[in-house]
């Protein structure tokens, strides 16, 4: 079959033919039909630092944010049939530590990343477990089913606190918080600001409901507060950015009593102002993937029962590529000009 390997440590990926997998007695066997392109895949590809000490074993298949059809089901399948339309949850988690026996397996700390730690779905064939097979029950569109992943990741951070009625800011429009403001303004809160440094990616922003698009380069949230009328601050802040300059930014401009959910992952360390986290009681939550599986759950609902979040949600996809096109996938994904972009592996 064809799939996209790191063939060896080091920059570079190859599109190459591997044996099929063969799912064991508790796996499905699934036929990729469209797969998303993650920043994960492109420090894959670019073989930094955290990428040399993520990936265990090389050659090995990339990618996790996936849609498709399952083709076989092992002896000991019960849940998940051949010919179910599925996305797949990408975090495999041990079932016997403590989080994971108490029902909380997102904290699992013996986690195993499609993708990164075993051979992923940049492939015409991937097999996980059952388990992290979700099952579309009422049909999906294969490119929206393909970043249920992403997606889980902007309803976990965006539904970790309150937000109808609530001044909310994003701090940066990557394709996870263009969908988070989507989510916020779905819910019903009452301003949505969000801030980054592309243009471009502000305008998906606002398409997906963003009230005040805030260029770092040329502004902040204190003149978007002016802008919006308000006179206490932000209630709640969704950092996506990993930018050490925008969580300033954002810890400025936030009201007194004031929660931040965190998604963005940071290059390297970078000192807070714990005075003001302190003194102004803000609550600071750690956000890693989605809550398994409420998190499912929640998106499905809101998708099925909202045909405006449908479209909103789709219109963060801006690119399309066949599988064979890999390298212009990757090119388009780094160049920060997209949205997200997806590959044809049908």
């Amino acid at each position: 079959m064809r799939a996209l390997v790191k063939p060896r440590p080091g920059p570079g990926l190859e599109l190459a033919d591997v044996p099929e997998p063969t799912p064991g007695a508790d796996e499905v066997k699934i036929r990729v039909l469209r797969a998303g392109l993650c920043g994960t895949d492109l420090h894959l590809h670019g073989w930094d630092e955290w990428a040399a000490g993520a990936v265990p074993t090389t050659p090995q298949v990339i990618g996790h944010e996936f849609y498709g059809e399952v083709v076989q089901v092992g002896s000991a399948v019960t849940s998940v049939a051949v010919g179910d339309r599925v996305s797949g949850e990408g975090h495999l988690v041990c079932g016997s530590c403590r989080n994971c026996r108490a029902g909380r397996r997102h904290l699992c700390i013996n986690t195993v990343g499609i993708g990164v730690n075993r051979d992923g779905a940049f492939a015409d064939f991937v097999v996980i477990p059952a388990a992290n097979a979700w099952v579309h029950t009422n049909g999906i569109d294969p490119d929206l089913g393909a970043i249920f992943d992403p997606l889980g990741n902007a309803v976990h951070t965006t539904l970790s606190f309150p937000l109808a009625g609530e001044d909310v800011v994003v701090t940066g429009a990557g394709p996870i918080g263009v969908m988070a403001a989507a989510i916020a303004r779905h819910v019903g809160a009452r301003y949505i600001a969000v801030t980054d440094l592309s243009d471009h990616r502000l305008e998906l922003a606002q398409a997906a409901g963003a009230d005040l698009l805030v260029n770092a380069a040329s502004s902040d949230l204190a003149a978007a507060m002016r802008e919006l009328g308000m006179k206490e601050g932000f209630d709640v802040g969704l950092e996506m950015s990993g930018a050490p300059p925008a969580v300033a930014d954002m810890l400025d401009n936030l009201n007194h009593g004031g929660r931040i959910a965190m998604l963005g992952l940071p290059k390297d360390p970078y000192p807070i102002d714990w005075s003001k986290v302190i003194t102004h009681m803000i609550t600071i939550k750690g956000i890693y993937g989605r809550e398994m599986y409420d998190t499912w759950y929640t998106m499905s609902a809101m998708l099925s029962t909202s045909p405006a979040l449908r479209e909103t949600i789709s219109s963060v996809i801006t690119h399309r590529f066949p599988a064979q096109q890999w390298e212009d996938a990757f090119a388009t994904a780094a160049s920060g000009e997209c949205g997200k972009v997806i590959m044809d592996w049908s």
